[in-house]
């Protein structure tokens, strides 16, 4: 059978190409893929304790039975569109990719589509780019050590786009089930995004703030962790991927 390999940020940047073909033997697994893939392109294998693996942009483990015609995609750590279903008194949830910068008055776009008469609370959240470095991926260490002490001058984002969005859909399904709260949209940021510039935006509406409060809070830290959008902090003289390993689903015990 024949699959489909799909590379992102430091893998592709190792491999140079976001796609290899790969002809496996019938009732091959996803680690069958990986095996498959490393011996085109040896270095990759350093990096496997922190790959995550999706398969037609699910998430996906690594005993999973392919098929032929398959897409699997290797998820290196992750940094941290198209809206949702309207409800009945306008669109319940905003789940967007975009390239264009985002307006001064983005927060206010996103409110007046969300909230209601019925709704006292509006939480949002802006995350924007910093000048300091943060945690550099694994087996990115060497090559932050070669830019430490040196300023942040802008990031890069990627994304899996299609699979992104699906995850940002099962957080808010999360959201509207653990907090009450189905007015909720998050917007992300991808290319390239200058210092100070906002990044990703979340905003909550609810009748009551604590619930509002709360949904803001799992949205920015669950995106952050699970969907598949990758951050490469730019310097002078080269780039640093910023992350860690993918989490494919909710904390436990939160």
């Amino acid at each position: 059978m024949h699959v489909r390999i799909r590379l992102f940020a430091v893998q592709r940047e190792i491999a140079g190409t976001r796609e290899v073909a790969l002809e496996l033997a019938d009732g091959a697994t996803v680690a069958d893929a990986w095996t498959g893939l490393v011996a085109l392109h040896p270095g990759l294998a350093p990096g496997r304790d922190s790959v995550r693996f999706a398969v037609n942009a699910a998430y996906a483990e690594p005993d999973t039975a392919l098929a032929d015609g398959d897409e699997v995609a290797m998820i290196p750590p992750v940094s941290g569109g198209m809206g949702g279903p309207d409800g009945p008194r306008g669109p319940v949830r905003i789940l967007e990719l975009r390239i264009a910068p985002f307006e001064t008055d983005l927060l206010s776009e996103l409110t007046d589509r969300l909230a209601t008469p019925e709704d006292g609370a509006v939480v949002a959240f802006l995350g924007r780019t910093r000048v300091t470095p943060g945690t550099a991926a694994p087996g990115q260490e060497a090559e932050a050590a070669r830019h430490a002490d040196r300023a942040v001058e802008s990031l890069e984002y990627e994304a899996h786009a299609s699979m992104a969005l699906a995850v940002l859909t099962e957080i808010a399904d999360e959201i509207a089930e653990r907090f009450g709260v189905e007015r909720l949209a998050i917007v992300h940021r991808t290319g390239e995004v200058p210092l100070g510039a906002v990044s990703i935006a979340v905003v909550a509406v609810s009748p009551h703030r604590d619930a509002a409060f709360d949904a803001a809070r799992y949205a920015i830290d669950e995106t952050k962790a699970r969907a598949p959008i990758w951050k490469a902090e730019r310097f002078a003289d080269g780039h640093v991927w910023i992350g860690q390993p993918a989490r494919t689903g909710p904390e436990e015990g939160v």
